[in-house]
Formats: structure tokens, sequence, C-alpha cells
């Protein structure tokens, strides 16, 4: 797709920044030289950014990834944990602009994507766990280590987990605390793709692309129902997603994708 002007942002004093290059918007953790981890102004921020980003009808896809070649995200930024989490009481604040941020991230209705290089650690694998999918580099590495901190997990991070894996592949993760190597990731579920390093880049831009040259509102409407799928049964009413996908076909974008078709070239979508 025509990616369009850029703009760009730093938040958390530039320890998070968001870029956007036509539809395409990046939230890049950084604060490489502590391996991305996450400190309370990072995960406020985080929050902050995919709030507005679901908002934006402009945005076809949301990207997450940790600036360097080292990690994603290792975890919690653990230089705070005196001051941050050094009881019950600011322990739940912190865990409160956690909740917030994952929350935030799993309201984006445009596919969201997390591109793993080295470590996604704790926080880090919770983050990735709330996108769509996860794009790893050969290198990646994927553990949560409450159990060797003697942290308590609560039950949303847990639940979080166990909706999207096996019983046994959460229950390995938390017992164990061991790290995954992108292969084994790959296998049970926790990671959906793994590229080579020398071309992780050029695979992930890639895919990203063919996401975002797809029709806005057929996605936005499969996301609308699959986040309805993750309900419980007996909770879950598609009627508004439904009306989404049937809307299609009504839209400029189903006409421009049978004409498209018909002369044998790539639509051009506007989401209309």
């Amino acid at each position: 797709m025509d990616r369009g002007m850029s703009e760009h942002r730093d938040l958390a004093e530039g320890k998070l920044r968001l870029t956007r290059t036509g539809g395409i918007a990046a939230i890049t953790f950084n604060s490489p030289d502590k391996l991305n981890a996450m400190s309370v102004s990072m995960w406020q921020a985080l929050g902050d950014a995919c709030e507005k980003l679901a908002l934006d009808d402009n945005v076809r896809v949301v990207t997450l990834e940790g600036a360097g070649e080292r990690a994603f995200v290792a975890g919690a930024d653990i230089s705070e944990f005196g001051e941050t989490r050094s009881d019950a009481a600011s322990a739940a604040a912190y865990g409160s602009a956690v909740e917030r941020a994952e929350y935030a991230i799993e309201q984006i209705p445009v596919p969201t994507l997390a591109l793993v290089r080295g470590y996604c650690i704790g926080g880090g694998l919770g983050i990735a766990m709330r996108c769509d999918l996860r794009l790893a580099r050969d290198d990646a590495r994927f553990a949560i280590t409450p159990a060797k901190l003697g942290l308590g997990y609560g039950y949303d991070g847990v639940a979080s987990l166990r909706r999207m894996l096996s019983h046994a592949v959460t229950a390995d993760l938390l017992f164990s605390g061991r790290q995954v190597r992108a292969q084994e990731a790959l296998t049970k579920g926790i990671c959906d793709f793994v590229y080579p390093t020398k071309t992780f880049e050029a695979d992930c831009a890639a895919y990203i692309d063919q996401l975002a040259r797809n029709a806005p509102l057929t996605i936005r409407a499969t996301k609308a129902i699959l986040k309805v799928l993750l309900q419980p049964e007996a909770d879950r009413d598609g009627t508004v997603p439904d009306a989404m996908a049937k809307a299609c076909f009504d839209s400029a974008d189903y006409r421009e994708g049978q004409e498209a078709f018909a002369e044998k070239r790539l639509p051009a979508f506007k989401g209309l």
C-alpha cells in the first residue's frame, strides 16, 4: 500500500515511541540498555497510545517491537520495585497500569502484531500474547518468571495465557519459568511465525504490507467476530460484528475488489 506521510512521537521520556507511516502504526519499546524492561511510565504510555490508536479509523495495522537487537521486552524494570512494588498496595497500583495497557492492546480493532527479537520475558510475553499474532526472529526466547521471583501472577494474566495456549503449555511456562526457544514456541502456539535473522525485517515488512493492503472493513469485522469468540459461549453476542460483516457488501471497497479482480490488478481499498 501507499505508506503516505510519516509522524513520530516520543512518550514516557522517550522510552516508548509511536510512529505512524500511512496506515501502519508502530509502537517501539525504547530502553535497549535495560532490554526494554517496562517501567510504570512505559506501561502508562502504552495504555495511552493504544487507546488513541483504537479510535483512529485510518490505522490498518499496529505493530509492537523492542528497540535494539537483544529483546522485545525483558519483563519489568526491577530497579523500580523498591518504589513501585514494595508491598501489596503499591503492587496493586502497578498491576492496574499493566492491566489497563494490556486491555487497551486487546481493544485495538485492527490487526496487532508483536515483532519479537531476542528476549520476550514476563510482562513482555504478556504484551505479546495480547496481540493477534506474534512474528518471531529465530533467536527469540519466551518465558514468564514469577515463580523465580516470588511474585504473584494474577488471575487475569493466567486467564489471558490460558485463552491462547493449552493448559499444559500455560502450566509449564508458569511452573518452570524456563526460556522457550523460538522453534519450540512455534510448535506450542506461543508464537505464530519464525523468520531467519537475516530476513526477519523483510519478512515482517512483507506480511505487514499484505495485511495493510487488504480491505480494512473486512478485517475490522473479522477481528470483532474473533474477539466475541474468545468470550465464554454463554456470554457471546455476535450481532454487532455480524452486522459489520454484512455491511461490507454495501461498501465501495466491495465494488473496488470486484473491479480489481476483473481487471487483474491490485485493489486500492479505502475503508469506505
